[in-house]
Parts: structure tokens; sequence; C-alpha cells
């Protein structure tokens, strides 16, 4: 092998290295679980994908479906915004030593920037942050969190009506 074969298929490795890196991986989003609880009490304003700091045992659980997020909220603390009162089942596969605390409160991994618009929000106009879904995007576990407002029970009324006259209308059009 003379001195330009060796150079010619360095640059054509390096060519073809840079080939494949500018084409881009899918991503693959799997819905892990839903709150559709909160979506008929509050009133969404705004939604944020957030990442979750999680321990092993609960990763394996999450991606079981061993999740409830029907009662969950954020609050913050020390400049971090935590996620409280979401239920992540013990793993079944483990001994009770490794596993985790099924209500621990998780800390959310936002920018400062982020994390400073939501407390303004939240003080300001009396909102309240909820997590919405919660599913993986690649391998990570990302959690959508909304900022809603709380519905009173004659919106909640309306919301109904709404959704009662879509269907009606649905049904209408495909007679």
């Amino acid at each position: 092998m003379f001195f330009g074969e060796r150079f010619l298929t360095t640059t054509m490795a390096k060519v073809f290295n840079k080939v494949n890196k500018s084409i881009k991986k899918e991503v693959v989003f799997k819905r892990l679980a839903d709150n559709r609880y909160a979506k008929f009490q509050y009133e969404i304003l705004e939604t944020i994908e957030a990442g979750i700091e999680l321990l092993g045992t609960e990763v394996k659980s999450i991606r079981n479906g061993n999740i409830n997020l029907r009662d969950g909220y954020c609050s913050f603390r020390d400049g971090e915004i935590l996620l409280l009162n979401v239920h992540i089942s013990p793993h079944k596969n483990v001994g009770t030593f490794f596993n985790h605390d099924p209500l621990r409160n998780r800390k959310l991994l936002l920018h400062k920037k982020e994390i400073t618009k939501l407390k303004s929000n939240t003080e300001k106009k009396g909102l309240t942050i909820i997590p919405l879904s919660i599913y993986l995007k690649g391998s990570w576990i990302k959690l959508t969190i909304g900022i809603g407002k709380g519905k009173k029970l004659h919106d909640k009324r309306q919301s109904d009506k709404q959704k009662d006259i879509k269907r009606e209308i649905k049904t209408a059009l495909k007679r």
C-alpha cells in the first residue's frame, strides 16, 4: 500500500463518517402514562417538557407503566422545582433494600430561566403546575408539565357541553 492509497482511504472514511453523522436518527416517542384528569380539572395554558431525576428501579417501573400522575403537582424549593405526590410502584424483581420509596419527591430538570418564569407565573397569577404525561424520548424519560388554572364547576359543565356538541356534529357528518 502506497502513501497515496492510504491517504485516499482515510479521507474516504472521514467523508463517510461525516455523512453518517449528518443523517439524524429518528427519535421514538412512546407514551408511558397520561393524566387525563388534569385536563378535566384545570384549564391548561402552557406546556413544558422537563427531564426528571430518577433512580434505577424507578426507571424500570416507569418503563413497565407502573406510574400514577393523577394526584401529582409541582412546587419550588431552594431554586429547584420538585415533583410531588406522584406514585411510582416499586419494582417487583428487586428486593426491598434496593427498591425506592413510591411517593418520594423527584427533582425536575429545567433551565434556570424556565424555573424563574414558572415561579413568577404561579406566584403572580395564582396558577398551578401539573404533570400531564410521561413518555420516552429516545432512551430518556421526559415529563410534560402544564401551567394550569383550576376550573370552576360551571366551567366544567360548559366544557362538557362543548364536547357533547362536537360529538353530535361528528356523528351527524358520518351519516
